[in-house]
């Protein structure tokens, strides 16, 4: 990873087989959503889209995980995917898998490295992520 990381969150947020963070980016010229999890000690992160429909997978704000905290299990389709490899191990997502995104934690902070077909938004200038539980952050046009 020669390129430079833009950050997404401190290590410390991401906590072992806990909630996921989410940060906007730009796939294949479109605007998406990848998320971030913590497995087996390990930072993962992949394109909020479900292989099945291009649809995002969790069934609430930064849940992933099924039940037994397992695997990424999208709420719309039932397609459940291995959190170490975004691999379909059942449903209907075929042999499609999900689309990784590579991340790396340096310094105590979790990065990830924009490719050929994930870019970072326009405006965003590596900017943190948006934690949709949240309202949007007042701007200058906002009146606030």
């Amino acid at each position: 990873m020669a390129e430079a990381g833009l950050r997404v969150c401190a290590s410390s947020d991401l906590l072992e087989r806990g909630l996921g963070v989410q940060w906007d980016l730009r796939y294949c010229g479109m605007d998406e959503r990848a998320f971030a999890l913590r497995i087996d000690g390990k930072a993962v992160a992949y394109l909020n889209r479900c292989a099945h429909v291009p649809t995002e997978l969790d069934w609430q704000p930064n849940e992933f995980l099924d039940s037994d905290r397992r695997y990424i299990l999208c709420a719309v389709h039932g397609a459940v995917y291995s959190p170490h490899t975004g691999a379909c191990v059942m449903g209907r997502c075929g042999r499609a898998g999900l689309i990784p995104v590579a991340v790396a934690e340096v310094n105590g902070e979790l990065h990830w490295y924009p490719s050929s077909t994930l870019q970072p938004l326009p405006a965003s200038n590596g900017a943190l992520p948006h934690d949709p539980r949240l309202p949007p952050a007042a701007g200058p046009d906002s009146g606030a």
